[in-house]
């Protein structure tokens, strides 16, 4: 695939699915599109807090609803969308971590290790610190701090 077909795909293709991303304060989506045989994931948030390394988890959880309690405010988005029972980075829904800048974040990333379809009804979840990309089973990323279902478009 060369970054012509890419950019196309992404700048003149609807997307397939949509995450409406909630949290205090944060705000953002993340869209799907399909690429051939793999999937683009192109997320826009705003609103992240100020933490000492503006490096926030960034998941697909296997859970349906961004519902919980006052201790864990998401819980449920259930645990990382892991289909294939991997370790920890390799689960389906381990994605890149959320680079903020002035608490806004850009991430694109392509990605074969799910179909559009599989994850409609999971939830995209944000957590409060860096994935660390080694401890069981969630990376240290902390607390969940934003989340939005993944839904079909059209």
């Amino acid at each position: 695939m060369n970054n012509k077909f890419f950019l196309q795909g992404i700048l003149f293709n609807r997307p397939f699915a949509a995450a409406q991303i909630c949290g205090r304060g944060i705000d953002g989506i993340a869209e799907f599109y399909r690429m051939n045989n793999k999937v683009a994931v192109v997320t826009n948030v705003s609103g992240l807090p100020q933490t000492p390394t503006n490096i926030f988890g960034f998941h697909i959880h296997a859970g349906g609803g961004c519902g919980g309690t006052p201790e864990d405010p998401f819980s449920e988005t259930g645990t990382h969308y892991n289909p294939d029972n991997t370790e920890h980075p390799n689960h389906a829904g381990d994605l890149p971590p959320l680079f903020s800048n002035n608490g806004k974040a850009f991430l694109v990333v392509l990605t074969d290790r799910f179909s559009p379809c599989e994850i409609i009804g999971k939830t995209v979840v944000i957590h409060d610190m860096p994935d660390d990309f080694k401890t069981q089973p969630s990376g240290a990323s902390g607390k969940k701090i934003a989340c939005g279902i993944i839904k079909q478009i059209g």
